[in-house]
């Protein structure tokens, strides 16, 4: 499962290397974009001097022949063809046979390519793997960095190109010419141009310096992989070396080592706290060389959008047959009947995945049980265990990052940004899959058993709060909030601070993924506290243990859908009503959700209803729809003809448990239901359970829950990990409000429902009553000072661990207000208002929800205190109004003074575009407000506290100067 964080008013307070660390971070994701979007790694580096190695590796040290051929000097061009003799230049050297054949001194440094005339254009797969890691920044083992298909290609002056070629476009095999005219009109990609050192003059194969071109060259672009996460270091050609070779007949497994230099201490960087010395680090690369499969019978299968699948796609622009000139293949392994007449047979080959070693053994059957659990969607199209799981011996022979095993790896690492991550390796004509590796963080398990301290430890709270702001367009905001702030850019920012919205998706994908992994560990926190305090007894233990089971297994069968080409699907959490989640009879013979690739939340009971399933513990309906498109043999000679049986296939979508949406669905915010970490198919229902979960996990809090040897930190730990959670349930609320469903279907599909379907009234005024009780009321945050001022930081300042320096105490105002106005801020956003308003056209008047209905439910509520016969007015609820005055002000003048926090940053953007109307309701009712603070205070004024007398009375002015500023202007 993979979603990022940040702060406000709050942040700006926090301590000197709390700062920096944040910067630090939103730093290395707009390098991401910036080498994504406006740049290229250079192709080559200067060449490497010459030294040795301390572990027996091979250090790249250009020999003397390597030297003369690279540098193309007068005297190579004076011999014959400006070539060595072959039988001199690979005199002495270690011949090692395989998919290609190599030639290497160990001594000296030296690895030769030989590639024969009959590799050259010829397709392989060229696979770069993060091998080790530092723990941070995204650096991490076993992370994928990036695969090409490359071609080797023959050039004048003895050179060889390192090619991908363009398969983006591809032409009809009937038309003539049809690849000439491509080859004219779209560009291959040249990645290097390599001195062919010697030719072999009876067999023509060309010896060339591989060492040179993984280090010089850097033909699978890690460099741009990895830009994101490097902040101030560089790569350090004095210290990177290739190690370990390993050839085989249909693949070549070679590691590099690159070290890298720089860090430094400066404002905005550091270096690494968890390397001993930040001036410099290492990694290894695996480069994975493989021949493409062909001719083995596979058939690539169309993809259709109503089912989940990651695809490969291609253009046919000369096909004029076609009135869409994309071709789209769905990824998938190429499974196939031992016995393709029988009912259920084996496959001919399965899917096999090993557990690497270094799995913890207590672990181990979970995990297996994930994999396995996909073996039921098989065996219903006739595949019997079409997956298997292996473990992978202590004294294995071979190397989990061979591209020849499907592993599941176990990787540790200082700041997590994944729990877990399933990347595949895909033949990039066919879509078929060649290799799967799923990586699980060590991480996973500290959050399941205490990761509130786990979570405090290594992020600030800045980051653990902002987290809840994932999948919405303020994290964005808050990226260049941070860098305006450190490069003193500010005033130039707000000039047009529009285009705090325009942010490079590269940087948009960074952010998502972060937060995903802050996300997650959030949730799993939440339910391992409330494990802890909600549901004490005899049975504690076996519940925690059964939780840390259940979450592992279902993590796991996450990932290896991902590994089976499966796509997120974030409408699989609304199969079950509300009263079915804890029913096990049900969620075990149903699913606890539809599809178990939906990010799922802790299925946590409220206070009250007893405890079923903590987690999904089957497959989906859904899970088995997808595998059917996706593997279900169909006898049929091309793809074409498998067309008529995909498509009643996918035509079931109309199904309520078959409902699909996925990334790019959930990230408009426009559907609340494609939403992650909901569930039930009443989301607002299950959001008021855990608004109320986290209720009761604070009184237990204020009731105490502090053994005697724990410090105050921990509380404070534990505090913040409800309010984040408290926090996820209010913005998941909030969405319903202007909200439609968007339906993944064709017109002749069986029910007839169109794409769009606006939510229900009753459903959009449910989720403003919430909010109104649970976020904007005056009771919804009531902390006694007893718990507040245990609320206390940590005193450690070491290496990882810098204590916090301001604000010392917890800053609960600031925390409260930045929640209620971030979703004041979302309800009132002109996004969601032209919504509101559009749906004038798209629902039946009387059943829709408008824009001044909104602004008069809000107003009510907000200025509650107003109805009552002695009007007192507290803290909160005064930040609260004035933010709502705030806002009203900015649609009313559409002027805005200069924001001086993150909350003002966000008002000021994502209200000042709001549509004609809202500004009309909203002059409507702050005439009306006014009307009411008049009444308030001729009648009250003598009786009322000087604080709420001199609050009504600012309230008033500043309305009576909006409206007269307007007039003005008018």
């Amino acid at each position: 499962m993979i979603r990022a964080a940040w702060k406000s008013t709050a942040w700006m307070r926090l301590g000197w290397n709390s700062f920096r660390t944040s910067v630090q971070i939103l730093l290395w994701l707009t390098a991401t974009a910036v080498a994504a979007e406006t740049t290229a790694i250079a192709a080559s580096t200067p060449s490497l001097a010459a030294v040795s190695s301390g572990r027996g590796g091979l250090m790249l040290e250009q020999s003397a022949v390597a030297k003369e051929a690279d540098s193309d000097s007068a005297a190579s061009n004076n011999r014959p063809n400006g070539l060595q003799p072959f039988e001199t230049t690979v005199r002495n050297l270690e011949k090692i046979e395989g998919l290609f054949t190599l030639y290497r001194n160990a001594e000296k440094g030296t690895l030769y390519l030989a590639l024969s005339p009959q590799q050259l254009n010829h397709n392989y797969l060229l696979v770069a793997t993060l091998d080790s890691g530092i723990g941070e920044a995204g650096l991490f083992s076993s992370w994928p960095l990036n695969d090409a298909l490359i071609q080797f290609r023959r050039a004048p002056n003895n050179k060889l190109h390192l090619v991908v070629p363009n398969i983006n476009f591809r032409h009809p095999p009937d038309q003539p010419g049809g690849q000439a005219l491509l080859e004219r009109s779209y560009s291959d990609s040249i990645l290097a141009a390599l001195n062919i050192i010697s030719i072999e003059p009876e067999t023509n194969v060309m010896l060339v310096d591989l060492g040179s071109l993984l280090l010089n060259n850097d033909p699978a672009n890690i460099l741009a992989a990895l830009s994101w996460g490097l902040g101030g270091y560089s790569l350090n050609t004095s210290t990177s070396y290739v190690d370990q070779v390993q050839n085989f007949p249909s693949n070549l497994e070679i590691e590099s080592v690159l070290g890298f230099s720089g860090g430094g201490d400066s404002f905005l960087f550091s270096g690494f706290a968890s390397i001993p010395d930040a001036r410099g680090f290492s990694l290894r690369v695996r480069y994975s060389w493989s021949d493409l499969p062909t001719n083995n019978g596979y058939q690539p299968r169309l993809a259709d959008e109503r089912v989940g699948y990651f695809v490969t796609a291609y253009q046919t622009p000369l096909d004029n047959r076609r009135q869409d000139p994309f071709v789209r293949y769905i990824q998938r392994w190429h499974l196939e009947k031992q016995d393709p007449t029988a009912q259920l047979s084996p496959p001919r080959e399965p899917i096999v995945f090993w557990i690497e070693n270094t799995v913890p053994e207590d672990y181990r059957a979970a995990i297996r049980e994930g994999i396995l659990m996909w073996n039921a969607a098989f065996e219903k199209i006739g595949f019997q265990n079409a997956i298997e799981v292996r473990q992978m011996p202590v004294d294995a022979d071979w190397d989990p990052a061979d591209i020849r095993y499907n592993t599941i790896r176990w990787s540790d690492s200082f700041q997590p940004w994944a729990e877990a991550l399933g990347p595949v390796r895909v033949n990039p004509l066919t879509g078929e899959i060649l290799d799967a590796d799923i990586i699980i963080d060590a991480n996973v398990i500290r959050h399941l058993t205490g990761s509130y301290r786990t979570l405090a430890s290594n992020l600030d709270a800045s980051e653990q709060f902002y987290g809840q702001l994932c999948g919405h367009r303020y994290q964005s905001y808050l990226a260049q909030w941070m860098l305006s702030q450190a490069n003193h850019s500010l005033p130039q920012l707000l000039e047009n601070p529009r285009q705090l919205a325009v942010v490079p998706e590269a940087l948009q994908r960074q952010l998502r993924q972060r937060c995903v992994g802050l996300a997650t560990a959030q949730q799993t926190a939440f339910g391992a506290l409330a494990l802890a305090t909600l549901q004490l007894g005899s049975t504690d233990r076996l519940d925690l243990d059964t939780y840390i089971y259940q979450y592992l297994r279902a993590l796991t069968a996450h990932e290896v859908g991902h590994t089976l080409g499966l796509r997120h699907n974030f409408r699989g959490s609304l199969m079950l009503s509300p009263a079915e989640l804890h029913d096990p009879s049900i969620t075990r013979s149903r699913g606890l959700v539809s599809s178990l690739m939906d990010y799922f939340p802790i299925n946590l009971a409220p206070p009250g209803m007893p405890q079923g399933d903590y987690f999904p513990m089957r497959l989906g309906p859904y899970d088995e729809w997808a595998i059917e498109y996706g593997y279900k043999p169909i006898e049929a000679i091309h793809p074409q003809l498998e067309q008529q049986a995909l498509r009643a296939i996918a035509s079931r979508i109309n199904q309520p448990e078959l409902t699909y949406g996925t990334d790019e669905d959930a990230f408009t915010l426009l559907d609340p239901e494609t939403n992650a970490f909901d569930l039930s198919n009443d989301p607002l229902q299950y959001a008021q359970w855990q608004m109320q979960n986290a209720q009761a996990v604070w009184q237990r809090l204020e009731n105490g829950y502090l053994l005697p040897d724990e410090s105050y930190s921990v509380l404070r730990d534990r505090f913040e990990t409800v309010f984040n959670y408290y926090f996820n349930q209010a913005l998941t609320v909030s969405n319903y409000v202007g909200g439609q469903r968007f339906n993944r279907q064709y017109p002749g599909d069986v029910d007839g429902r169109l794409p769009f379907e606006p939510i229900a009234l009753e459903k959009q005024q449910a989720a403003l009553e919430t909010l109104q009780t649970y976020v904007f009321a005056a009771d919804a945050f009531n902390f006694s000072p007893q718990l507040l001022n245990q609320l206390a930081p940590d005193r450690w300042y070491h290496w990882g661990s810098y204590g916090l320096v301001a604000p010392l105490d917890y800053p609960i105002y600031d925390r409260i207000s930045l929640l209620q106005g971030i979703v004041l801020v979302d309800l009132l956003s002109a996004n969601r208002l032209s919504r509101i308003q559009e749906l004038e056209l798209k629902a039946n008047s009387a059943e829709v929800l408008t824009v001044s209905d909104l602004f008069a439910s809000l107003q009510q509520g907000i200025w509650r205190e107003l109805e009552a016969d002695s009007v007192e007015i507290g803290l909160l609820r005064r930040g609260l109004q004035r933010h709502y005055l705030n806002i009203l002000s900015g649609m009313v003048l559409r002027s805005y003074s200069q924001p001086t926090t993150f909350l003002e940053l966000i008002t000021v953007v994502e209200t000042m575009s709001a549509p004609e109307d809202a500004r009309v309701i909203a002059r409507y009712q702050l005439r009306q407000l006014a009307r009411q603070i008049d009444q308030v205070l001729r009648k009250q004024g003598r009786d009322l506290d000087v604080t709420t007398l001199a609050h009504l009375e600012d309230s008033r002015e500043r309305i009576q100067q909006i409206l007269n500023a307007q007039r003005v202007a008018q």
